[in-house]
């Protein structure tokens, strides 16, 4: 549970006074923009997509749940005949489409596969969003919208007669709802060489919640710059999205080392006032109220939100489809859980690099997964091989979100590249818990 506001108050001077006791260190900056992906963007311009079309793809979905017993869920009839919807589209427009059986809980799931003609092979930019509902409700926001979403990008992608170079495969996962089912067969079912291929993997899960909020995966700096770049581009700030962590079928391809990035307008967590402030909507009710209940229909939608969640799923693909997916050179990385200690003495989670040549880089990446319930007073380092510290977060009194989710950029020219670095975390203040879930280094 959050810890209230008026005991913040009283830790104020003792969370100033306990960062005075942490060596001063150099401060680290956020991350800056890949230049290759935003040269990507100027080259290749995406097509409006038509929210009009989005919502029919949605008016489609609700009469499927309709006359389906309510609701689109694996192993239920209203579940395979969203997928014979999609792949009808999907076959007519050009695709080459295949149906994935799995079992889950005693009934046939199906995943759906789709590639377009053409493109590097051994380049592939997967795209896709869990097509089932849960048993209560139609699932029109969760997740006809991401269904929908991808479903016309991948229909403009024909429209278009897009030819990237990389190789576009477009997929809706069964059984999500269940604990992400389909995207994990699919996945374990892949050889290994056909994993390698993978250039990145985008999922889009819920994307035009009624009270929106704007967040981002920040799993990997190149796929995350794409939809920042694309909503700083219309004025719309972005968050990291944490509420969704691990939750999605992101966390599928994730789990074998696969590239992921996706978008997401908010579940059962409540829009704060400053969301409010910056989004606009409701502050203190939650982002989506119809969450995993029977009025997720089609009048639980922002279009605002889907209209741009939408657009933003077409300019990634045709950004990332001809430009490069991976983030520039070699990731090291420690996914060790770390439990930190209430105000208590710092902890360290070890990376060790090896095999390089000189020294790091002058902008090095670090990324920072720590779950913590109070964040702000978490202090977080850097520390090289040699013993120096670089600061990447100081504490603050007035920092009262949770979890410390960032990708931070340090001049670390000075060190050798090779050792053993450390990611150093301190909670300054009591009355609270955390961990270094994961972190890395992209040189």
């Amino acid at each position: 549970m959050k810890l209230s506001a008026p005991r913040r108050t009283a830790a104020a001077a003792v969370i100033a006074l306990a960062g005075l006791l942490v060596p001063a260190v150099p401060a680290a900056t956020a991350a800056p923009a890949p230049a290759a992906a935003t040269a990507s963007v100027q080259a290749l311009a995406a097509p409006d997509i038509p929210l009009a079309n989005v919502k029919a793809h949605l008016n489609q979905f609700q009469s499927i749940a309709t006359a389906n017993g309510g609701n689109r869920a694996h192993g239920r009839p209203g579940y395979k005949a969203s997928v014979d919807y999609v792949k009808a589209k999907l076959d007519a427009a050009g695709f080459t489409t295949t149906v994935q059986q799995f079992t889950s809980g005693g009934a046939i799931g199906y995943n759906l596969i789709a590639d377009w003609p053409g493109g590097d092979a051994n380049q592939v930019l997967v795209a896709g969003a869990h097509l089932d509902s849960v048993t209560s409700g139609a699932g029109i926001n969760d997740n006809a919208t991401g269904s929908a979403g991808v479903l016309e990008t991948a229909l403009a992608v024909s429209r278009a007669q897009l030819q990237p170079t990389k190789h576009l495969r477009f997929a809706w996962w069964g059984a999500e709802e269940l604990g992400l089912i389909g995207s994990r067969h699919y996945v374990n079912n892949l050889p290994a060489a056909e994993r390698a291929k993978i250039s990145g993997y985008l999922n889009f899960d819920m994307i035009g919640s009624p009270n929106p909020g704007y967040f981002v995966y920040d799993d990997n700096p190149t796929l995350e710059s794409v939809f920042k770049n694309y909503f700083s581009g219309l004025g719309v700030a972005t968050e990291i999205e944490t509420e969704g962590d691990g939750r999605s079928d992101h966390a599928s391809f994730k789990n074998v080392g696969i590239a992921v990035g996706g978008l997401f307008t908010g579940a059962g967590r409540t829009k704060t006032a400053a969301q409010a402030q910056k989004w606009g909507g409701t502050a203190g009710q939650a982002f989506d109220r119809c969450y995993h209940s029977s009025c997720d229909t089609t009048s639980n939608i922002n279009d605002t939100a889907l209209d741009r969640n939408s657009d933003a799923i077409a300019h990634a693909i045709w950004t990332l489809g001809s430009g490069a997916t991976n983030p520039p050179g070699d990731t090291y990385e420690n996914t060790a859980d770390v439990a930190i200690p209430d105000n208590g003495a710092a902890v360290t989670s070890t990376v060790t690099v090896s095999g390089r040549t000189g020294n790091a880089p002058a902008a090095l990446s670090v990324g920072v997964d720590v779950k913590h319930t109070w964040r702000g007073d978490v202090v977080v380092d850097l520390v090289a091989p040699d013993g120096t510290a670089y600061r990447l977060k100081n504490s603050s009194a007035n920092d009262s979100a949770d979890n410390v989710i960032e990708t931070y950029t340090v001049n670390a020219s000075g060190e050798a590249a090779n050792g053993d670095w450390k990611l150093r975390v301190q909670d300054v203040a009591a009355q609270d818990t955390g961990r270094i879930d994961s972190w890395k280094l992209v040189f």
